[in-house]
């Protein structure tokens, strides 16, 4: 493609609504995660670690990715392939919201809730490679970095302002008794957003026959992405740095609420100051992953990862301040290893299976995060049977959690360090 033609007024167009879906997509995942979801599933029965797990799905619906695979191979539309399945997606972590009104026992509405959100994820993780080659098809390979970093800081800012706001109005209703009303005013926010999320998705430039990429057999796939040694290690340091994060971080939904007795808009409130953080320094992330390599980027938001675990590591009831300390690092982190996690894979493979790349990173790192997930529940559980107690001394277990999370992540930077670094960058 002619660098002219990025320029032109339809790949302004789908980029601008590409950056607009991302922010609605981005404002349903708050709805579905942290405190909001810890509130309904404790409101059903389920118990701590049980929450944990749940909110872990998000790693085990990765796997849906591969399916995209043998999808690349049938589907005529990408774009109305992608708009279905997102909308699938939405509505189902809508009905999330509606569970508490079922009439069925508590053990029924928490299969009920299982169901709704692992399959929104594995809707929405479907095509998630799908939409990020497509969408991105209309960005100038060299500004990547700065416009992954541009996005991630709209969606971010946009979303301090929805995270205040819908934190509070949902205290309120908690606060006066409603909590039920408080449920249903979430649905109809979501399907508020997935009714503009599917705007900016039609709003998108289709993709041309032409510039589809050709599509392969699965033999060939896996020939070129997990048959080189460069991909391999690039898998093997997303893996670590997902069971660092999901071996503790789905686990403070309730830790927020329950242990450190914060309300929810008070939780929203931190992660409020913790986003304008991540927004001020995503630019700069970008910039320094375009100037030096997305590897490099990776390692520097790990190393920022591991000083928010380490102080979690000392966060408890009489230390609830440190939280903040924690929401504000790990924030920051996020705004190197999202973006970067995503564009390194046009570093290592070929831009004719980048698509199937990303599935198969994805998918195995996903399995890595949700298997890191169950024996995080295992730990906490154990822990708290014991008392709180580990080795007779007093300790949260989803401190504990957040041992096992520093040293996974100081594995994940030593890896990053000494083998991906190293390796030849494409530019694609």
């Amino acid at each position: 493609m002619e660098e002219s033609l990025f320029d032109s007024r339809e790949y302004r167009r789908s980029r601008n609504a590409y950056t607009a879906q991302c922010a609605f997509e981005y404002f349903t995942s708050i709805l579905v995660t942290d405190a909001f979801l810890a509130k309904l599933l404790k409101e059903i029965g389920m118990s701590d670690a049980a929450v944990g797990v749940v909110a872990s799905f998000i790693s085990l619906s990765f796997l849906f990715q591969l399916f995209s695979i043998p999808l690349l191979t049938r589907i005529r539309s990408v774009k109305r392939t992608v708009m279905v399945s997102d909308t699938v997606s939405q509505l189902l972590f809508l009905a999330v919201y509606l569970v508490p009104f079922l009439p069925c026992s508590g053990r029924g509405k928490a299969i009920a809730a299982v169901i709704c959100m692992l399959g929104g994820f594995a809707a929405k993780y479907l095509v998630s490679s799908l939409i990020f080659r497509w969408a991105n098809s209309y960005v100038d390979p060299k500004k990547r970095g700065v416009y992954s970093a541009v996005k991630e800081m709209i969606s971010l800012l946009s979303g301090i302002v929805f995270t205040l706001a819908v934190g509070f109005l949902f205290d309120r209703f908690e606060n006066g008794g409603n909590l039920r009303g408080g449920f249903l005013f979430l649905a109809g926010l979501i399907l508020f957003l997935n009714a503009c999320n599917f705007v900016c998705l039609w709003l998108i430039r289709p993709e041309d026959e032409a510039e589809r990429e050709p599509r392969h057999t699965l033999r060939e796939v896996l020939r070129r992405t997990v048959g080189i040694p460069d991909f391999r290690h690039v898998i093997v340091m997303v893996c670590l740095w997902e069971a660092a994060r999901y071996a503790s971080v789905g686990f403070l939904g309730t830790y927020k609420t329950l242990d450190l007795a914060l309300s929810v808009g008070a939780v929203q409130l931190i992660n409020t100051g913790a986003n304008l953080c991540r927004f001020a320094l995503s630019k700069p992330f970008g910039r320094y992953s375009d100037r030096t390599s997305y590897a490099r980027g990776f390692r520097l938001a790990l190393g920022i990862a591991a000083a928010a675990f380490a102080v979690n590591l000392f966060t408890a009831p009489r230390t609830w301040w440190l939280i903040i300390l924690y929401s504000t690092l790990y924030n920051v982190s996020l705004a190197g290893s999202n973006q970067n996690s995503f564009n390194i894979v046009y570093s290592y493979t070929d831009r004719e299976v980048f698509s199937e790349a990303m599935a198969i990173k994805a998918s195995i790192g996903g399995l890595v995060g949700f298997a890191a997930s169950i024996a995080g529940s295992r730990i906490l559980a154990a822990v708290q049977a014991s008392g709180n107690c580990l080795f007779g001394l007093p300790i949260r277990g989803q401190q504990v959690l957040a041992g096992i999370s520093l040293i996974l992540t100081v594995a994940a930077i030593l890896y990053t360090r000494a083998v991906v670094e190293k390796q030849t960058v494409r530019r694609q």
